[in-house]
């Protein structure tokens, strides 16, 4: 059984979303590419992309036409096998290539399903309401953080607000020329308070 990653991108004050939802703050992705070799030896690991249902709609409409040249990751997001969480949509169509699979039920529940049957890490991108629900549950193995040097002053954090205090262990950082941070915790090794891992 793999790691259940979750990666978030971030502003400097720790928002994962803007107030009304939205990612403006990281729209111009030079710097968030310049981490795209990273990226590409994470996905090595891999063994499924799991995603919510916002998260899904706006990866399925950028991601299966991305141009590969441009976009190094598309490779391996588009070859993946692509899971959605949700008990609303019907079907979770990828463009042209094989549609991804909807887990429905509770969210925790089925991610733990699914991590027992997949070979390899299990990689969620945004999908904070998911995020939360895993979070809360102790089911995260690593936290990435991709910080983008950029402050919004309000909006939606990558944490749940009930979580309380969890010590994380820093397994590495990254430092790259346009200002952009990539954090990298060990959720486990650490644990939360008052757990022996």
């Amino acid at each position: 059984m793999g790691r259940l990653i979750i990666e978030q991108i971030i502003s400097a004050d720790g928002f994962a979303a803007e107030t009304d939802g939205g990612i403006g703050f990281f729209i111009d992705a030079r710097a968030v590419n310049e981490v795209d070799p990273g990226q590409l030896q994470l996905l090595e690991g891999a063994g499924a992309i799991v995603l919510g249902r916002t998260t899904y709609r706006m990866f399925a409409d950028y991601w299966p036409d991305a141009d590969p040249v441009e976009e190094p990751v598309a490779v391996p997001i588009n070859t993946l096998p692509k899971y959605v969480v949700s008990n609303t949509l019907d079907a979770a169509p990828w463009g042209t290539r094989d549609s991804a699979t909807v887990l429905r039920g509770d969210g925790v529940a089925s991610v733990r399903a699914l991590r027992a049957r997949v070979d390899g890490d299990l990689i969620i991108w945004g999908s904070l309401t998911l995020c939360d629900a895993l979070l809360l549950a102790g089911e995260v193995d690593l936290l990435r953080l991709r910080m983008v040097p950029v402050l919004i002053g309000a909006g939606r954090s990558f944490a749940p607000p009930d979580l309380g205090r969890r010590p994380l262990a820093l397994q590495s950082m990254q430092e790259f020329q346009q200002g952009l941070v990539v954090l990298e915790y060990d959720c486990m090794r650490a644990g939360p308070p008052g757990t022996a891992r």
